[in-house]
Parts: structure tokens; C-alpha cells; sequence
């Protein structure tokens, strides 16, 4: 079975509150107030003066599990959420795979599901190497990017976009956070993500709350468990309001979803649920056999959830 041997996080040092951030998007000061008081946000993390590359390289140094067993690892993946991250021919993962020494890695990036990827890759690294058969064979995934474009920094009525970094060693095999359940369904009618038309938005925005709840409740159910059995829900950090009502839906007391990133961090592309894990981790909140569900969403529109025992 899949299974996370590692996970690290990286968070730029700069803080940087919404108010001046959003500003300089263009968000009137009204609108400022409403992602700050009803949506939960407070402060990004930024990195300026680096590249996505820089951040690749300085969250896989926080993986102390990889130093010593880079012969090991047989895919690099880099989640990502923009498909277009730097100008041909420039490959950053091809940079990044040199800088590790991760000579016996095949690299590639994963874009289809957007900031639902790091899911994806999840799934799709664990299948790879349980077909490769190498029972020590590993998976390196790097997550998170960088907020370069107004497009990129603010989704409305949903999310800031922060530069927080995961790195995640995934394994075939194991018996630590192990996946046990993946749920995900991609409604193709909202494709052109940010750019929906009016009336597209506004079912989009009644379709969310209940379509999150499907996937979370579906991932559950392919565990074999029920939401009382959810220890925690480590989150993509979106709109505090839409979890209230997703929380609801599913039946999850709201102190179950690990909120606590949400107004510090903003949202960092796929690298939320592994950023959230790492944040529980270290706090003591996870004990041995504790069921824990990430989640992600999107846009175009992916909905994902993922159980692990852990």
C-alpha cells in the first residue's frame, strides 16, 4: 500500500499581512475587510528573492530522511497548480534533480488536477513504484510555488496564495501513514477556473461546499470507516466560511479541521495538507492508528480527499 515515509514543510521568512498584499492587486479596502473578517486570512509567507527552484532545493533540505538514500529515490515529481512556471527550454525540476544528486530519478511535473495535483501525485507515485517491484524504491514530490502574477496571488471570494513548501518521500509499502482511501472527481463544466462566466460562478459557489463533502465522504466510506472515525481533516487553506459548511455536510465537528494555517499562511497551492501534516505532527496531535483526511480542490474543478492511517 502507498505510504508517506516523509513529509517536510518549508515557510518563507517574510511575513507579509493581506492588507498592503491585496492592495497591490487592485482589492478595494472593502473587499480587504471581507477576506480578512469572514474568509480567516491575516498574512502570507513570501519569498521575493527567490526562484521556484530556490524553494524546491530549500524545503528538500528539510527532509532529513532523504540525505544518504538519494540512490534510491526513482521519481522526482513536482505538484503543481500553473502549468507554465518558466520560459523554454528552462526546466526547473531538471535543475533541482542535479542540485540532489538524484541520478537514478525519472523527474516530471503533475498539473492536471491544479492544486489538487499533490494528490494526485500521491496515488500515482505509489502506483508506479509498487509496479516497479523494488520494495526500497521511493518517490521525492515537491509542492508549493511561486505567487508571481496578481492571477496567481488572489483567487476571489476563495483564497491568498502564500509560498509555503512541502516535500513528501512516498513509499510502496510500509506501515506508517498509510493511504487507505482516495476519492476525487473532476465537474468539467467549470474548466475555465478563474474565468467563469457569472452565472458558472455562482453555481460553482452553491456546487463547492457539497461537492468537497461527496469526495470527503466517499474517501471515508473506500477506508472502511465512518466520519467518527476521523481524527482530523488537514486541509487546503481556503475560505474559513465554506469549511463551516462543508464540516456541516459531512458531519465533522468543526475543531476536527486543522484550521490553524489558514490566517497565517494563506493558500499554498497543493502544498496545504502537507504543510497542515507537518504543523499536527509536530504539535503531538496525530497518535499511532489516528485516520487523518487530506483534501484539495482545483480549480477547473478537481475535488479531492485522501485518508491515511497513521
Amino acid at each position: 500500500m502507498t505510504s508517506l515515509a516523509a513529509v517536510a514543510s518549508y515557510l518563507p521568512e517574510q511575513v507579509t499581512p493581506i492588507t498592503p498584499y491585496l492592495a497591490r492587486v487592485g482589492l478595494s479596502p472593502s473587499q480587504i475587510k471581507l477576506y480578512h473578517r469572514f474568509y480567516g486570512f491575516a498574512e502570507v509567507r513570501l519569498a521575493p528573492g527567490s526562484s521556484g527552484a530556490d524553494l524546491m532545493l530549500a524545503v528538500a533540505d528539510r527532509l532529513p530522511e532523504l540525505r544518504g538514500q538519494q540512490h534510491r529515490v526513482r521519481y522526482l515529481v513536482q505538484a503543481r497548480t500553473i502549468q507554465l512556471a518558466a520560459p523554454y527550454p528552462y526546466n526547473p525540476l531538471h535543475e533541482v534533480r542535479e542540485a540532489l544528486g538524484l541520478k537514478n530519478a525519472t523527474a516530471f511535473s503533475l498539473t492536471q488536477h491544479a492544486c489538487a495535483s499533490g494528490l494526485l501525485a500521491v496515488d500515482l507515485c505509489g502506483k508506479l513504484l509498487a509496479s516497479d517491484g523494488d520494495p526500497d524504491a521511493l518517490a521525492l514530490i515537491l509542492a508549493g510555488e511561486k505567487a508571481f502574477t496578481p492571477s496567481a496571488q488572489v483567487i476571489a471570494d476563495s483564497a491568498i496564495m502564500g509560498e509555503g513548501m512541502a516535500a513528501v518521500l512516498v513509499r510502496a509499502g510500509g506501515d506508517r501513514d498509510v493511504m487507505i482511501g482516495y476519492a476525487t472527481r473532476t465537474h468539467g463544466r467549470f474548466h475555465t477556473g478563474p474565468f467563469l462566466s457569472p452565472e458558472l460562478m455562482t453555481e460553482f459557489d452553491q456546487l463547492y461546499a457539497p461537492a468537497l463533502a461527496e469526495v470527503i465522504t466517499a474517501a471515508v466510506a473506500r477506508a472502511g470507516l465512518t466520519p467518527d472515525d476521523i481524527a482530523l481533516v488537514l486541509p487546503h487553506n481556503v475560505n474559513q466560511m465554506s469549511w463551516f459548511r462543508v464540516a456541516k455536510l459531512v458531519g465533522l465537528p468543526r475543531d476536527r479541521i486543522a484550521l490553524e494555517n489558514l490566517p497565517k499562511l494563506g493558500h499554498c497551492f497543493c502544498a496545504d495538507s502537507f504543510i497542515n501534516y507537518r504543523a499536527v505532527r509536530d504539535d503531538g496531535r496525530l497518535r499511532p492508528g489516528d485516520h487523518y483526511v487530506m483534501t484539495s480542490v482545483g480549480l477547473g474543478a478537481t475535488f479531492s480527499a485522501m485518508v491515511f492511517r497513521h
